[in-house]
């Protein structure tokens, strides 16, 4: 009752994380040498970019994204988390929600897994804003053409936005594939199958 009078009881399943995410009760800690560890700030900022206004506007990518209802609970998240985590050297690892499935806008045990970072970066789309043209095209006005490069690598000429995309989409699965062959024995067999089939 002292404890508890003092606040040092708490309630597992008040909402204290971006209006949505609360503890539970379970084995798994949020903190360790009291430090948070890894797995709760990773499920703090899953949460943030979801559900926090500020960030959804600083990173429209991240706009109509949620978190399924299991994961609201930290004790859920973490539980799928360290069953699923892996590590390969030192390398980073990310957690990501549409490259099983693509276009993909929820965080849920069946649509996440975890990705080396290499892996990860092929993946991220930024777009020119001023055309609203996808990375690797370009729109040269006074030509009224499309210029294309992969990585750097210029890809050619083109009349027609379609074309334009058609190759960079060309180039860049054939480095995923090349990717995805050099992880094959250190990533899960389901996101080698998805980076196969992109």
């Amino acid at each position: 009752m002292q404890n508890f009078r003092r606040g040092r009881i708490k309630n597992p399943y008040d909402i204290t994380v971006a209006g949505v995410g609360y503890l539970g009760v379970g084995k798994h800690k949020v903190s360790e040498n009291s430090q948070h560890n890894r797995v709760y700030k990773d499920w703090v900022a899953m949460l943030i970019r979801c559900y926090d206004e500020t960030k959804r506007h600083l990173h429209p990518t991240y706009t109509d994204c949620y978190v399924c209802e299991e994961w609201k609970c930290f004790q859920n998240f973490a539980e799928w988390y360290k069953a699923n985590f892996y590590q390969i050297d030192n390398g980073r690892i990310h957690m990501d929600k549409d490259i099983l499935f693509k276009g993909n806008k929820e965080y849920s045990p069946d649509k996440c897994i975890f990705v080396p970072q290499r892996i990860n970066i092929i993946f991220m789309e930024s777009q020119n804003r001023k055309y609203d043209l996808p990375t690797g095209v370009s729109y040269s006005a006074n030509k009224q053409k499309y210029n294309v490069s992969y990585n750097g690598v210029p890809q050619g000429t083109y009349s027609t936005l379609k074309e334009a995309v058609a190759v960079h989409t060309r180039e860049k699965r054939k480095h995923i594939i090349q990717v995805a062959e050099e992880y094959k024995d250190r990533i899960p067999e389901k996101l080698y199958n998805a980076l196969m089939n992109w």
